[in-house]
């Protein structure tokens, strides 16, 4: 059994079904030879001839271009260029009626010709198999071929397509089976040489195995003229087909020539099969050999009402209007003009309409040759359209849904399929415009199509918008975190700088506050020669952080160096420290209350609440401090001993504070003579006076305790020199002489007051006892006071110059001894005072014995007895309390 090749190397044909046999009508204009007619006086080039995109304009209005010349640049999705038919000026770019059966204008350049017919450089090639398959493709695609045999697909796609799939064939299309059409049939006739030579440049680019030219038998010289020009290439197969419409049909002159199908909806292609016109493979061989574009193809002007029907050459842009009137067109009533053939064709609205490179033939029929179509009538179903179509398909039912706009169930139907050959209406007995169904059908679904892509293409533009609008949204919640996250940790930065700030402004407004303390106290100096201290918080905080950094350096001193003086004096160093302590804390609250005195009084003036407030924050202060002094008192007394300079100034300070006190202390001593005085008269009343004069000098007695310390202090500022000490020990005596001096004068009035009234013994012994009783008291307050002031006078000797220690040591031991025999003295002198009155009251006494009023009298003094010395004992115990 032979296989397909080798029945195609024999020439064998296949059939395709379906299919007419209509009028051929060809010896009409196929008797001339193809002509030239004179240049139109304007062409209309549009921008769009061809499937495919719209090329970009090189020119513009005012431009004067050459023969030949590119007018577009081609661009994507299969754009092709325009060239200018001849030499000229552009006059004007704008829309033009298109070749269209709607004649929609579109964008069309018009070229006035200048009559020179100049051409532009031009670039043949020698030897075309020199170069490389995609220069000549690129030759191909930059002259502006597209197919002209009436679909216009681009040329340099088809050239291109073996890089996709392989061609097992190229079928060469010759067949030209409309009525009336003889463009292709001439030029074969004329130009065989180089449409073989374009099949070879096809054969080149695609390497098929074999080249089948198909050729209707109608055709007997173009047969002819074909096989003697490619006698010399054995792979170019000539064959004559039988005359059957519409066998020039793609996928029915593939079927043909080569038995195979193009399923629905595929290309030839997908076969293994390309078709090219002879036609495109003339146009293909002049743009290559000769470097000629597209400007000009072969055109069939035919019909009764044409005197001179032939084939002419007719430039792209001209006119319909001007091939009818250079072939002699005669119009009659209800005249048509059909671009293309009376199958295929449609009519044009204008004879406006310039000819493109799909433009193949103008059929002008008067009224008897081409009748007109009567009025569609009812389907009959006699099934000739489905008979007649060659590929397969239902007519009539195809124009039902197309009547009913039923897309869907079209597309189903293989709608697409359709060749619109116009078989189906040729035979169609009820004269139904089938054809016209299909191409509106087509034209919607197209339009529904393309609205389809481009809301596709919306939501695709939409989504995308949407992602990159979240997507900024997003980064842009992610930079406000990122900023927030810096933002807190500025703030946390800024927070601890200012804290930092606020630390070093509180530590500057501290140090401010102590060196306005200082300069207040150096003012206060300066004004009147003491020196104030601050009560300020913030120099109370100060004051008790260094008297604390003191006293653990003295406790570390202590226990570091051994006691220097042991024995008997630590006890007494115990009980000074005690006094100094007691006499500091005496000290500040009595500093306390002068400062809120003075810190309050103006506030109060203006808020007696808040005055109260202040005044009661002033005295918690002032009794912490106390506290705080009586804690460290211990302490204290030896920290004098780590600076001698602080000591110094702390002792000049003492008897500033020594020297006021004695002042303050003098008025209310003089003046209790005189209050003792008052009225002897009464005994009730000399009692009275007598108690007064008990609480005024118990009260002269602890006023005087205070200075007599700071006194010593004051003499021992300075116990470098042991004669310095004894300076200072006979000042301490001569005040204790002065203070049992003071004491006594109280006791003195009394003989006075009990001397007032002398006519009663009893009074005067009443008073002796009184006088007595107060003498001793005050010799053992003198004596005390002595003591204590011996004691506290120790440290200070010791610590004013740490340096000499014996020195200190012999120096207070002086100011004790001196101290001690001041106080006897002023003891021995209050005794014998008393002594010398004791008789003078006691007589009456022995003289007689005591009468009733004498013995309550008795009792009186000895009931006032026991209170004394009750209150003594107590102020004893006291004193022990305090000196614990």
């Amino acid at each position: 059994m032979e296989t397909l090749l080798e029945q195609i190397e024999h020439g064998k044909l296949w059939q395709f079904p379906g299919g007419i046999h209509p009028p051929e009508q060809k010896s009409v204009s196929n008797q001339a030879s193809i002509g030239r007619i004179p240049l139109p006086d304007y062409l209309v080039l549009p921008l769009k001839q061809h499937i495919g995109a719209n090329g970009q304009l090189l020119v513009n209005k005012g431009d004067s271009v050459r023969k030949g010349q590119p007018l577009t640049r081609p661009g994507a999705n299969w754009s092709l260029p325009v060239h200018a038919p001849t030499s000229g000026v552009i006059s004007d770019i704008k829309p033009m009626p298109s070749a269209h059966p709607s004649a929609l204008p579109e964008l069309s350049i018009v070229l006035t010709p200048d009559g020179e017919d100049k051409w532009c450089e031009l670039n043949p090639v020698a030897d075309y198999t020199q170069l490389d398959k995609q220069a000549l493709i690129d030759i191909i695609h930059h002259a502006g071929i597209a197919g002209m045999g009436g679909a216009g697909f681009p040329t340099y796609v088809k050239a291109d397509s073996a890089k996709h799939k392989p061609v097992e064939f190229l079928v060469v299309n010759g067949v030209e089976c409309e009525p009336y059409i003889t463009a292709d049939d001439l030029l074969m006739r004329e130009h065989a040489e180089q449409i073989v030579q374009g099949i070879e440049i096809m054969q080149h680019l695609l390497n098929p195995q074999y080249v089948l030219v198909g050729i209707e038998t109608n055709k007997p010289e173009a047969i002819q003229a074909m096989t003697a020009a490619a006698a010399h290439n054995d792979k170019i197969l000539i064959r004559g087909l039988p005359v059957k419409y519409p066998s020039g049909g793609e996928k029915q002159l593939i079927q043909v020539l080569t038995s195979k199908e193009v399923p629905s909806g595929g290309i030839p292609a997908d076969v293994g099969v390309l078709v090219q016109n002879v036609g495109t493979l003339f146009a293909v061989s002049e743009a290559v050999c000769k470097g000629k574009p597209l400007i000009e193809r072969v055109v069939t002007v035919t019909g009764n009402t044409i005197q001179t029907p032939q084939n002419v050459w007719a430039l792209l842009g001209s006119e319909i209007k001007h091939l009818l009137t250079c072939q002699g067109f005669e119009p009659v009533a209800e005249q048509r003009v059909i671009m293309g053939g009376p199958m295929m064709g449609f009519t044009l609205p204008t004879v406006r309409i310039p000819v493109v490179k799909t433009t193949n033939c103008i059929l002008a029929p008067d009224n008897q040759e081409l009748a007109v179509a009567g009025p569609e009538q009812a389907c009959i179903r006699c099934s000739a359209c489905a008979d007649a179509c060659p590929q397969t398909l239902l007519p009539q039912q195809l124009q039902w849904f197309a009547k009913g706009k039923e897309y869907d169930k079209l597309e189903e139907h293989n709608l697409f399929d359709c060749i619109e050959c116009g078989a189906c209406a040729y035979v169609c007995p009820s004269e139904i415009p089938l054809v016209q169904y299909y191409r509106v059908a087509k034209a919607e679904i197209r339009e529904q199509k393309l609205e389809k892509v481009k809301a596709e293409r919306a939501k695709e533009r939409f989504e995308a918008r949407k992602e990159r609008l979240e997507r900024e949204q997003e980064e842009r919640q992610n930079r406000h975190k990122r900023s927030a996250r810096s933002n807190t940790r500025s703030a946390e930065q800024s927070d601890k700088v200012s804290a930092a700030m606020e630390r070093v402004k509180q530590k500057k407004d501290s140090q401010s506050a102590v060196q306005a303390a200082i300069e207040r106290a150096k003012a206060k100096k300066a004004a009147d020669g003491t020196l104030e201290p601050d009560n300020s918080e913030v120099a109370l905080e100060r004051a008790k952080r260094k008297e604390q950094a003191r006293q653990y350096k003295a406790e570390k001193d202590a226990q570091a160096t051994p006691e220097m003086h042991a024995g008997g004096e630590g006890s007494r160093k115990d009980a000074v420290a005690a006094a100094i302590a007691r006499a500091k804390a005496k000290k500040a609250a009595q500093q306390n209350d002068a400062t809120e005195s003075s810190a309050t009084a103006p506030a109060a003036s203006d808020d007696p609440r808040k005055a109260a407030v202040a005044a009661a924050i002033a005295r918690a202060k002032a009794k912490k401090a106390a506290q705080q002094d009586d804690d460290t008192a211990q302490s204290s007394s030896d920290a004098g001993a780590e600076d001698p300079r602080k000591a110094a100034v702390a002792a000049a300070i003492a008897r500033a504070k020594a020297k006021k006190a004695a002042k303050e202390t003098e008025q209310p001593d003089e003046a209790q003579p005189t209050e003792a005085d008052a009225e002897p008269e009464d005994p009730r009343k000399a009692a009275v006076a007598a108690a007064i004069a008990r609480a005024k000098a118990k009260k002269a007695a602890k006023d005087t305790e205070q200075p007599d310390e700071t006194q010593l202090v004051e003499a021992d500022a300075e116990p470098e020199d042991p004669r310095k000490a004894a300076v200072a020990a006979a000042i301490a005596r001569a005040k204790a002489k002065k203070a049992a001096k003071e004491a006594e004068q109280p006791d003195e009035a009394q003989p006075a007051e009990a001397d007032a009234e002398p006519e009663d013994p009893r009074k005067a012994a009443v008073a002796a006892a009184i006088a007595r009783a107060k003498a001793k008291k005050a010799a053992k307050e003198a004596e005390q006071q002595a003591d204590t002031v011996t004691d506290e006078a120790q440290p200070t000797e010791t610590d004013a110059e740490p340096e000499d220690p014996r020195k200190a040591a012999v120096a207070a031991a002086i100011a004790r001894a001196k101290a001690k025999k001041a106080a006897k003295e002023a003891e021995q002198q209050a005794d014998t005072e008393q002594a010398s009155s004791a008789p003078e009251q006691e007589s009456p006494a022995n003289d007689a014995p005591l009468s009733a009023e004498e013995k309550r009298q008795a009792a009186i003094k000895a009931a006032v007895a026991r209170a004394k010395a009750k209150k003594q004992a107590a102020a004893k115990d006291q004193e022990g309390n305090d000196l614990s």
